[in-house]
């Protein structure tokens, strides 16, 4: 078959060819991550080091994480790896996405969606690292000093921390873009900021609620998340007031514009005005 029986007329991609682009799109970003984590494996071990310093601080001098299979120290470091990668090519794999989706929007969304790739690839890393210097030293503290006794010692596994550690900076990492996702509602008109401060406690309740399903269960983690996010949803509100604030003097603007006189209405009112013209003297 022909290119131009992929294609629409007016030069629209048709499904085939969007499959083809989405298809070409994909090998450049598993590409990418491939070889990232063939990078990214030389140093897995000195990563998972920087990973578990917050614990092997809490847990003293003398003890360490442990591992109780074979090849559980080996697959963690695969892991580790495959983490890495993916974030080291994530300013590839976003430019891969834009130029896939940027073709079919207009100025002034692929202008918004730039805004919004970039703010919240800010706000997801703030929110990692605020879980690795924040919330790992206080959380570690409480499980280890607050359950250990000579009864009971804890002896962490390699692969369990490297779960449990990844799904906190995860967690918080998606939860930072709180701002992001309610200023994108408020810029389409979704929410205002008048709803979004009359359904304030809601808001903390829904909040508190999440935080202690993405922390581990115990208050101070969850006080830990609850508090920024309540903060940052502070923050949105703010961000929809301004956007509201800018949409409604846009608004105003064009409502002037509609009241001023229109070519016909000056056409009709020269018509109706009797005041005499000068003909052309020969």
């Amino acid at each position: 078959m022909s290119d131009v029986g992929h294609r629409q007329i007016g030069g629209k991609m048709s499904l085939v060819n969007h499959l083809i682009e989405l298809r070409r799109r994909l090998f450049i970003v598993f590409g990418s991550v491939l070889v990232a984590f063939f990078a990214s494996w030389h140093w897995a071990r000195d990563i998972y080091h920087i990973l578990m310093l917050p614990m092997t601080e809490v847990l003293g001098e003398g003890r360490s994480l442990i591992f109780t299979a074979p090849a559980e120290a080996f697959v963690t470091y695969i892991k580790v790896a495959i983490v890495t990668a993916v974030f080291a090519v994530s300013p590839v794999i976003l430019w891969q996405i834009w130029a896939f989706i940027a073709p079919g929007l207009f100025k002034k969304e692929q202008l918004y969606t730039k805004f919004v790739v970039l703010i919240g690839s800010f706000f997801f890393v703030g929110g990692a690292l605020f879980g690795y210097f924040g919330v790992f030293p206080l959380g570690f503290k409480f499980f280890i000093h607050g359950f250990e006794s000579q009864d009971i010692q804890a002896m962490i596994t390699v692969r369990e921390y490297f779960k449990f550690s990844l799904n906190i900076l995860l967690g918080f990492g998606i939860a930072f873009e709180l701002p992001v996702f309610v200023f994108f509602l408020a810029r389409v008109g979704i929410v205002t900021p008048q709803w979004l401060w009359r359904n304030f406690r809601y808001a903390v309740l829904v909040i508190f609620i999440g935080a202690a399903i993405f922390t581990p269960p115990d208050i101070i983690s969850q006080v830990i998340l609850g508090v920024p996010l309540t903060l940052l949803y502070l923050l949105a509100t703010g961000a929809a007031f301004l956007v509201g604030r800018k949409k409604t003097s846009g608004d105003d603007s064009r409502q002037i514009s509609k009241d001023d006189p229109s070519p016909s209405d000056i056409a009709e009112a020269s018509e109706n005005d009797p005041t005499p013209v000068d003909e052309d003297k020969s």
